[in-house]
């Protein structure tokens, strides 16, 4: 077939793609094909519109590095990774909500011990974040792993310090005892923008939106026989809970702070007074996937 213009092109490349040979494969691609001309034939870009298009996918390519993932910033900000979170956790009830992951995880983050604080020497409210793992429909899941991970009190990860020297805080993994508690010192978190000096930036300033998240602490629950459990636990009262930049916010993930007076807790002497953030954690079972045909 030749001679293509505006009313076969699109039936044309839907032919060529019925040739993959992964059934997946096609039913994608046709998916693909047929949005992305939809698109186009709705918006009637010009010829200077498609290629500022194409010139801003390519700086969000070359923006990407191992501590900074701008292709995850713009699937987070256009509410494609909440909408992929969400097809892919249709949770039982019980099960605890869950959310994005975002660009500041790291893997293998240290191993602490249960009332370790992870954020030694660093200025801030001093934070207790205690809580519980159990099975959705059960008991207890002693041994879960706890991988957490938040900002300082000014917003910054610190991954972001990391070209200027700066070293692993505000993130450890922990081990639930064996009723599946946990517990841990930090400081408390902030608000923040996501980093905005970029593309993705440009992007929501042309969209005439803000760049923030409200003050969260990011989890990572896994134990065997469970599916694993991303989500975060926000602060009650953060002023960007209803404009959240990655619509990562949902009512059952909000937790008041609770502030107590300097006393033992957790078998240590606290001199300080301060807040405490409290949750329980319920996780799914794993599921079994059936294998898709190729």
């Amino acid at each position: 077939m030749r001679n293509f213009d505006e009313n076969n092109i699109t039936e044309a490349v839907l032919e060529r793609v019925q040739l993959a040979p992964s059934a997946r494969m096609r039913d994608i691609s046709t998916a693909l094909v047929r949005h992305l001309h939809a698109f186009i034939r709705e918006i009637e870009p010009t010829f200077e519109e498609w290629e500022a298009g194409i010139r801003f996918l390519t700086e969000v390519g070359k923006l990407c590095s191992d501590t900074r993932q701008e292709f995850i910033l713009l699937s987070d900000t256009l509410g494609a990774s909440m909408l992929v979170d969400a097809i892919n956790h249709r949770l039982p009830k019980g099960a605890t909500e869950t959310t994005v992951l975002g660009p500041f995880y790291v893997e293998n983050a240290p191993v602490r011990e249960l009332g370790a604080d992870i954020s030694p020497g660093m200025a801030g409210e001093p934070l207790l974040v205690e809580g519980t793992v159990r099975a959705a429909d059960g008991g207890p899941l002693p041994g879960a792993i706890v991988d957490v991970w938040h900002s300082d009190r000014e917003g910054y990860y610190d991954v972001e310090h990391y070209d200027a020297g700066g070293e692993v805080a505000m993130r450890a993994r922990f081990k639930a005892d064996a009723d599946g508690r946990f517990w841990f010192w930090t400081i408390v978190p902030n608000f923040y923008p996501i980093p905005h000096d970029g593309p993705v930036g440009r992007m929501i300033h042309a969209q005439g939106r803000h760049p923030y998240r409200p003050a969260h602490v990011h989890f990572m629950i896994a134990a065997p026989g469970f599916q694993t459990l991303v989500t975060h636990v926000f602060v009650e009262g953060d002023k960007y809970l209803d404009s959240d930049v990655v619509f990562g916010v949902k009512d059952s993930l909000v937790r008041k702070l609770e502030r107590r007076s300097a006393a033992p807790v957790h078998g240590r002497r606290i001199d300080r007074d301060y807040a405490v953030l409290a949750y329980d954690f319920a996780l799914a079972p794993a599921v079994v996937k059936q294998a898709v045909p190729a």
